[in-house]
């Protein structure tokens, strides 16, 4: 366990926790509403993201152990989010919050247990693009993603 970490699990920490008090108040009418940056529904964009908490995680560790994702790209990574876009378009907010809870949960752990010199691990995740180190992943897929993706939700509600 690192300093790093903790800085970054309590940075996380408050953005998803934002991020989930903000969804939780919204009516399924939002939910249905289409964003424009992504063109998913609200519901859609929510689960994507909640999901994101619970996958980035377990790339982080495999980086940090030495790991990288086979065959994968960005190219890749986006068809995968365009299929996620459609396949939860309509998904319950229940589902949106109870994803939240647990992917925070264990976004927050992981990184409380990352040691320093483990988020200083570089590594490849997407064949078409630089290393990342362990810490960048987690900044850019966790933190930045949420305020990306909360940005656009808030944007398409409008509220």
């Amino acid at each position: 366990m690192g300093a790093k970490g903790d800085a970054l699990a309590k940075q996380f920490e408050a953005k998803a926790h934002e991020a989930g008090a903000y969804i939780e108040k919204l009516g399924e009418a939002d939910l249905k509403k289409v964003t424009e940056a992504e063109k998913w529904t609200v519901a859609a964009t929510a689960h994507h993201l909640f999901g994101a908490y619970d996958r980035v995680p377990d790339i982080a560790r495999g980086l940090a152990a030495g790991q990288s994702p086979a065959n994968f790209s960005t190219k890749v990574l986006d068809q995968m989010n365009a299929q996620h876009a459609k396949d939860f378009a309509t998904v319950s907010k229940a589902d949106v919050m109870a994803l939240q809870r647990a992917g925070s949960a264990k976004a927050a752990s992981v990184l409380r247990g990352l040691s320093d010199a483990e988020l200083a691990t570089s590594g490849v995740i997407f064949q078409d693009a630089p290393p990342f180190t362990v810490e960048q992943l987690l900044t850019r897929a966790l933190i930045a993603h949420t305020d990306e993706h909360m940005g656009s939700i808030r944007k398409a509600v409008g509220k």
